[in-house]
């Protein structure tokens, strides 16, 4: 029983073994369609979601679990019970727990206190690991690897950002460039965290807030501008993230880039309909690696082999 709540809960050989169990999956997704049967999953989640709650519900179903679904107001959390008491509660009834919450990562870790329930991360206020093990298993498949690939971030240090950052340096010759608006980058504590992973494995990690002198990228990747759950307090804040849009200019000096976005995408402002729907953007084969991605990961925490 394993939990996954940060991706520095991951050794590196776990995220190589998740991905590329991902990629196989995605390949033929029948052969894993008894690993979790008999097991029942708990998918909890607080704050609205389309892909990532939808990938691990229909994950589990096919690797034979069966489900129960919980939503923002169905748990006794509401009424004043304690998280750690949730937990231990839930774990006496379910092998997993999927939960996505815009709160603190520690009430996962409060509803990780048990030995009997694997619990994972399906989006916290700092980090969204599953995302980031979705672009990783999205690389795979369209390039062969992800060791050496130049990804280029525009936009918010978010949670999908932090996750990147802290998944694609742990893959030699990678590098990571992010373009963030002043004010909003990374959280310096992930960003340092990332750049400690890059030193250790020949990787580079740089974060700058401006524009100019973009660099060659295999992929160019964005996110929504409002992350969900999330508020800015500049009422102009668009006026700063509008140089950070995704537009065709950018594949002036990257003409061999793909285009990928977490998703969901608002056409016309962090990216333009053009470059969304046009024939570099991978960003809806990405969403359908969620699944795989997601059943990698329930096997994994339910202890199956991913080798």
């Amino acid at each position: 029983m394993r939990h996954l709540i940060s991706l520095d809960d991951l050794t590196d050989e776990d995220l190589r073994a998740i991905v590329a169990r991902a990629a196989r999956l995605a390949d033929d997704p029948r052969q894993a369609a008894t690993s979790l049967a008999g097991e029942v999953v708990g998918i909890y989640f607080s704050k609205t979601s389309t892909r990532t709650r939808t990938a691990f519900s229909s994950g589990a179903l096919r690797l034979g679990a069966r489900i129960i679904s919980y939503g923002p107001g169905d748990l006794q959390i509401n009424t004043g019970e304690t998280i750690e008491d949730t937990g231990r509660v839930l774990s006496t009834m379910l092998d997993a727990l999927v939960v996505r919450t815009a709160g603190d990562p520690a009430e996962l870790r409060a509803m990780a206190d048990q030995k009997r329930m694997s619990v994972v991360n399906a989006m916290t206020a700092d980090e969204h690991p599953t995302q980031a093990l979705a672009d990783l298993t999205t690389m795979v498949r369209r390039f062969g690897r992800v060791d050496g690939l130049r990804v280029l971030y525009l936009g918010e240090g978010n949670n999908s950002a932090a996750a990147l950052a802290l998944a694609l340096t742990r893959f030699p010759g990678t590098e990571l460039h992010l373009r963030t608006p002043p004010g909003y980058g990374l959280d310096p504590e992930v960003l340092a965290r990332g750049q400690a992973h890059a030193a250790r494995h020949g990787a580079s990690l740089v974060e700058r807030h401006d524009m100019t002198d973009l660099p060659t990228a295999d992929v160019v990747y964005t996110t929504r501008w409002e992350t969900t759950g999330t508020t800015k307090p500049d009422p102009d804040w668009r006026t700063v993230f509008a140089p950070f849009q995704v537009t065709r200019e950018i594949w002036r000096t990257s003409p061999d880039a793909v285009f990928m976005h977490d998703l969901p995408a608002h056409r016309g402002e962090e990216v333009t309909a053009e470059v969304l729907d046009g024939q570099d953007s991978i960003a809806f084969a990405q969403a359908e690696n969620k699944m795989y991605s997601a059943m990698a990961v329930l096997e994994w925490c339910r202890g199956r082999d991913v080798a």
